[in-house]
């Protein structure tokens, strides 16, 4: 296999792509003084599917991967298998994105966005450490960067009283789902489309979503209008922009390297939370910041060969 060149226009990209994400943190956390968190979460990631509807036709023209109009159906005019698999992906994808993203949308009503966005990337030492129940090998620096990652959650988390707060349980609880949705994606990517799977899993999290929205809300028109600027940020910008810079850099860079610029995300929304909402962290809760990303840098780095 041809090693890749690791070039320094991807990196810039990936750098670009960690920085819209961070700041996707403010969007969100602004986007519930006027709406209901589903209501954000709905309208998200209908906005984000439809922006990635033409990239999908877009890839199919360019990616050799991607099958064209006449390939991506059968002798009997049914969809191909990977057509298939990549529309069960997507879904299976949609319904892990909805129930971290809504954690994630209510966690950040009640914390800082700068605490959420590094207990949110946590997914990254959580990824290998659930590897154990697929029988995969884990190292010594995943355990190492566990260990610093359950000392920073205490320093950034844990009051003096030994309580945690409801909005850092809620985040903590989306950096889960958020490992079961990259284990999901990690099972389908292979089989399927990524930018389809992309796609639908957007479409999907935005229905079920809005589902929830007309349930447990009260939508209004005037509301989402009102939100059009965090609403548009987190559906175009987050998903359908930055997942487009995201194929296009990873292409060219090694997988280790692009995970570890695109945990500058956590990094990028405490500066956005700081600088945009005037979001400050204690000494304490810093020293907790520094010790998870440490924590997360570790988890990347790879593990020597004997």
């Amino acid at each position: 296999m041809q090693q890749k060149k690791n070039s320094p226009r991807s990196s810039a990209l990936l750098v670009l792509t960690a920085f819209i994400w961070g700041v996707a943190f403010v969007a969100q956390s602004e986007g519930m003084n006027y709406v209901g968190g589903f209501t954000f979460i709905g309208v998200r990631y209908l906005l984000g599917g439809l922006t990635l509807v033409p990239v999908l036709f877009l890839m199919k023209g360019k990616d050799p991967e991607h099958t064209g109009p006449d390939e991506s159906r059968g002798r009997s005019g049914s969809l191909s298998r990977r057509t298939r698999t990549g529309i069960l992906g997507g879904v299976c994808c949609g319904l892990c994105l909805v129930t971290a993203s809504s954690l994630q949308q209510f966690g950040i009503a009640e914390t800082t966005v700068g605490k959420a966005g590094f207990i949110t990337a946590l997914y990254i030492v959580l990824v290998p450490l659930f590897g154990i129940f697929l029988h995969r090998r884990v190292g010594f620096h995943i355990w190492a960067s566990v260990g610093l990652a359950v000392v920073g959650m205490y320093l950034l988390c844990i009051t003096e009283g030994f309580s945690v707060g409801r909005g850092d349980f809620l985040v903590f609880l989306c950096a889960i789902g958020f490992t079961f949705h990259i284990m999901v994606i990690d099972y389908f990517s292979p089989r399927a489309d990524g930018v389809l799977i992309s796609c639908v899993q957007f479409f999907t999290a935005g229905v079920v979503g809005s589902i929830l929205m007309f349930l447990l809300e009260k939508p209004s028109l005037d509301g989402i209008l009102a939100a059009w600027l965090p609403i548009g940020y987190a559906g175009v910008m987050s998903s359908g922009v930055a997942y487009t810079l995201q194929v296009i850099a990873q292409k060219n860079l090694d997988p280790a390297i692009a995970c570890l610029i695109m945990s500058l995300e956590s990094v990028f929304s405490l500066l956005a939370g700081w600088i945009l909402l005037g979001q400050i962290l204690s000494l304490r809760e810093m020293l907790g910041c520094g010790l998870v990303f440490v924590a997360i840098v570790l988890a990347q780095l790879p593990e020597k060969q004997g």
